[in-house]
C-alpha cells in the first residue's frame, strides 16, 4: 500500500532534523509557522490556488518566511510547492508532531470529567498514566462535560 503524502513527507522532515541535530528548533519552527497559516487563511488558499504558478508561488513564500526560518524548514517548503503537495502542509506537520512526541516519549491523555478537577487530582492523574506507561512526559487535556 502506498504511503500518505503526510506520511512521506513527514517523516523526510523528521528524518532530516534528527540527522542534522535539529528536531527540537524544526518543532519549535513548525508551530510558529502554524501559528502564521492558522491566523492568515489566505495565505493558504493563495499557495493552494491553481491559477497561481509555481513561481509566484515560490517568490510569495521568499517574502514571507526567508530569513526567518531555518534553511532546512524553508528548502522543505520549497519543497512541498515544487512537488505541488503545499496542500498537505497541515496533516505533514500533525504527522512530524505525532512523530516528534513519539521520539520524546511524550503522551497525550484527553480527561472528560462532570466537574472541574482540582490541580492537586490533575497531578494524581499525570502521575498515574506516567507510572503505567512507558512515557516519559504526558500532554494533558482536561474538560468538563
Amino acid at each position: 500500500m502506498a504511503k500518505l503524502v503526510s506520511e512521506t513527507y513527514g517523516e523526510a522532515l523528521f528524518s532530516l532534523g534528527l540527522e542534522k541535530g535539529l528536531i527540537d528548533s524544526l518543532m519549535d519552527e513548525i508551530q510558529g509557522v502554524q501559528k502564521i497559516l492558522n491566523d492568515n487563511p489566505g495565505f493558504s488558499q493563495l499557495m493552494n490556488h491553481p491559477n497561481v504558478g509555481r513561481e509566484d508561488k515560490m517568490t510569495v513564500l521568499s517574502n514571507v518566511f526567508e530569513g526567518k526560518i531555518s534553511d532546512t524548514l524553508f528548502g522543505f517548503l520549497k519543497v512541498l510547492i515544487h512537488k505541488g503537495r503545499y496542500g498537505a502542509i497541515d496533516s505533514i506537520f500533525t504527522y512530524y508532531t505525532d512523530r516528534y512526541k513519539e521520539y520524546h516519549r511524550i503522551g497525550v491523555a484527553y480527561v472528560r470529567s462532570a466537574v472541574e478537577l482540582t490541580d492537586v487530582q490533575k497531578q494524581k492523574i499525570e502521575k498515574r498514566l506516567l507510572e503505567t506507561t512507558d512515557y516519559a512526559k504526558m500532554e494533558m487535556h482536561f474538560s468538563v462535560e
